[in-house]
């Protein structure tokens, strides 16, 4: 067995990164957080702001596998596959067709349904913490259709989905008219989901872990890791040319995580799964309206405290790629086609979600270079799944029984 670690260094400070070093911190481990710059402007930042424990089911599927020629962005679908990108995203498409056997899928679900089934607690208890209860808004999420055919297609298929912890159900008739209020489209059902969540603020959110992490005696670092080893306590280089040492290093970096893994042998078929969103604070979108799923068009309408957000895409790519202007011109018109309230300004966004060919997270220990651990590759559900992670992982590093099972996790299912 492994002692615990006296120091710890984490890398990456999106909301993965936060939760695992306020858990590391708050049980006594000294902990310094590695990233280049403290703004939030990757996935943690720009996602739907959804605590989406109903997500149950991996996108790792015979269904996802059959529904995917319809979904392509140049049948009006939100997948792209950008052909500059083909060296990236033809590999991961054929471990992902590999990991979607319905045995797999099995285990996937069983494995993603524990975690997601700790999800709202684990939230709770963090943001307890770190004294923004009022971050957490628990009033679930809405699924709207725009035609009979897709309402009834819609509704069907959630019937038959496994959901966790959450529900649903119809929306009553005054609930519809207040729904179209909302929008010009002829919205023809909605179903109201309950037991899900969603970050009111996510720089707010940001802004509140960092802090508290700081509160906790954690210490920061601004700069970019570039190597790490861990055969004998852990070293992490970073761009500046300082050499960090611990007793452990934990990978948190999002999609940047292959490549430091990588030359520790280790071969992470990690993709950049990237979403776009435009956003704007010029809006009369209701406060308290919970999130919005137009299930037709791929999109999440979400009312922050600082304005209203359209998200949507699948875009398998690399990191660095140039974005595709052509997908924000498709939120625009979606935007106008549905009468939403978002003004000018507004700002456009695109961020890189890391996603695994079999939607699962990795999260572990390196067997070679015991003084490294990871938990990266979230994909949809970095956010749902933060909290959770963060306690799982102080628990592994920390020698005790973690609340879930981790062995679904853990890269050497890759090997």
């Amino acid at each position: 067995m492994i002692p615990p670690p006296a120091r710890a260094i984490v890398i990456g400070n999106g909301v993965i990164g936060l939760a695992c070093a306020i858990a590391l911190q708050r049980r006594g481990i000294a902990t310094t957080l590695v990233a280049p710059d403290i703004s939030w402007r990757g996935a943690s930042w720009g996602n739907a702001g959804h605590i989406a424990v109903e997500q149950v089911e991996p996108l790792a599927s015979l269904a996802t596998l059959r529904s995917f020629p319809r979904r392509l962005f140049w049948r009006g679908g939100p997948v792209g596959l950008p052909p500059r990108a083909a060296a990236a995203w033809l590999p991961f498409a054929l471990k992902l067709v590999r990991a979607s056997t319905p045995a797999r899928f099995a285990r996937g679900k069983a494995a993603l349904g524990a975690m997601l089934g700790e999800a709202m607690p684990a939230w709770r208890r963090l943001l307890s913490d770190a004294n923004a209860a009022a971050l957490l808004r628990e009033d679930g999420h809405v699924v709207v259709w725009e035609s009979a055919a897709t309402a009834t297609a819609g509704l069907a298929h959630w019937r038959k989905a496994d959901i966790g912890t959450a529900r649903f159900d119809a929306v009553t008739p005054d609930e519809l008219t207040d729904l179209r209020r909302l929008t010009r489209a002829p919205l023809a059902g909605a179903i109201r989901f309950r037991g899900s969540g969603q970050i009111a603020d996510p720089a707010a959110l940001g802004e509140a872990l960092h802090a508290r992490f700081r509160a906790l005696g954690g210490q920061e670092r601004h700069a970019r890791a570039i190597g790490i080893t861990g055969k004998a306590g852990a070293t992490v280089t970073l761009d500046d040319g300082a050499i960090l040492t611990a007793d452990l290093a934990l990978v948190a970096a999002g999609a940047a995580s292959a490549a430091l893994l990588a030359p520790l042998g280790l071969k992470v078929p990690l993709i950049a799964e990237r979403g776009y969103h435009i956003e704007s604070a010029a809006t009369d979108w209701p406060v308290d309206a919970p999130p919005m799923v137009f299930e037709d068009r791929s999109l999440i309408v979400t009312r922050f405290t600082h304005g209203l957000r359209a998200a949507s895409f699948v875009e398998f790519a690399r990191a660095d790629d140039p974005p595709d202007p052509r997908k924000w011109a498709r939120l625009h018109a979606h935007v106008r086609a549905l009468g939403l309230s978002l003004g000018e300004p507004m700002s456009e966004w695109i961020g890189a979600r890391p996603t695994l060919p079999d939607y699962l997270p990795a999260i572990g220990r390196l067997a070679a270079e015991p003084a490294v651990a990871y938990a990266f590759g979230h994909q949809h559900l970095g956010l749902t799944l933060a909290a959770t992670t963060g306690d799982a992982v102080a628990a592994m590093i920390h020698g005790e029984t973690a609340g879930i099972d981790l062995s679904p996790f853990d890269l050497a299912r890759f090997t």
